[in-house]
């Protein structure tokens, strides 16, 4: 058996995403976010422009991945904001679309930063919250109205810092979430994101990949979304489709310093590195071993 190193967040009891009927414990072992862009302009090419190509590409993740991320605005660099009726109109059917299909079992995440477009979101099935621009006081209302777990993203207008990227990166998220506890949010609810590739240059993306130990320690879940970015791209001079093997290698270190979630576009690739870094760090077995 595996000598696990003490005190460390990780390997406490720490709780679970409970969502409908499942429950997924945290720290037994890291969970796989397939991504699903309803929308034509997605920087990484796999956009899904219809509502039935979104809930069959939704359909097709889920056979490797824990739960969804369904969204249907782009956030890529230089994107063009869309208005709230173009996101309700391109989110709402491939939300309720995939929970027809795919019945009360998957759990499935509103990618939105928008509170009214949360709370359609919600009545059409969404189980719970990923913001990329942190959690503003109407989202924080609209997800405490709703009772759902909340995934908080670090993010900024200009890559620009005063001081040390890291340690404003997890000041902001120690805020974050301890706004949404004090809102009502149970802890193990409140999920931490670092925002690798948002607000940051290549570097910052880099030094905050050598810290993440650091955003485990602050004690909330954790998640790591860098699945094609560019960063990547910088470091191997792949093309975007092309960066699935350095998006494992980060995959693996992070699971290393203690991640819980990994947001990704390649699902069943990446399960397999989940599988064997879990292995190793989590001492994860599947249920086949024998």
């Amino acid at each position: 058996m595996k000598t696990l190193v003490p005190n460390r967040p990780r390997d406490k009891d720490r709780g679970a995403l409970k969502v409908r009927s499942r429950r997924l414990p945290w720290g037994e072992r890291t969970y796989v976010m397939g991504i699903v862009n309803a929308t034509p302009d997605s920087f990484s090419g796999d956009g899904r422009p219809t509502t039935q190509s979104a809930i069959d590409h939704a359909a097709d993740q889920i056979r490797f991945a824990d739960l969804l991320d369904i969204g249907a605005e782009s956030t890529r660099p230089g994107h063009t904001p869309i208005e709230e009726a173009t996101e309700l109109e391109r989110l709402i059917p491939v939300i309720a679309g995939t929970r027809e299909r795919l019945g009360n079992d998957a759990i499935i995440s509103a990618d939105t930063f928008k509170p009214g477009v949360f709370r359609a979101a919600h009545a059409a099935g969404a189980d719970m919250l990923n913001s990329v621009w942190g959690l503003s006081d109407e989202l924080l209302a609209a997800a405490v109205e709703c009772n759902v777990p909340v995934v908080v993203m670090h993010n900024k207008p200009v890559p620009v810092y005063e001081r040390d990227v890291v340690d404003e990166i997890l000041a902001f998220l120690e805020d974050a979430a301890k706004r949404a506890v004090a809102a009502g949010i149970h802890p193990e609810h409140v999920i931490l994101d670092p925002g690798i590739g948002f607000g940051k240059l290549p570097g910052h993306n880099i030094h905050v990949l050598q810290s993440l130990p650091r955003l485990v320690g602050l004690g909330f879940p954790t998640l790591l979304g860098t699945s094609r970015k560019s960063t990547i791209g910088k470091l191997t001079g792949r093309e975007i489709h092309e960066r699935t093997y350095g998006t494992a290698a980060t995959v693996a270190l992070g699971i290393a310093a203690g991640i819980d979630i990994v947001r990704v576009h390649d699902v069943a690739e990446i399960r397999d590195v989940v599988s064997v870094s879990d292995a190793i760090e989590r001492d994860w077995r599947p249920d086949s071993w024998t």
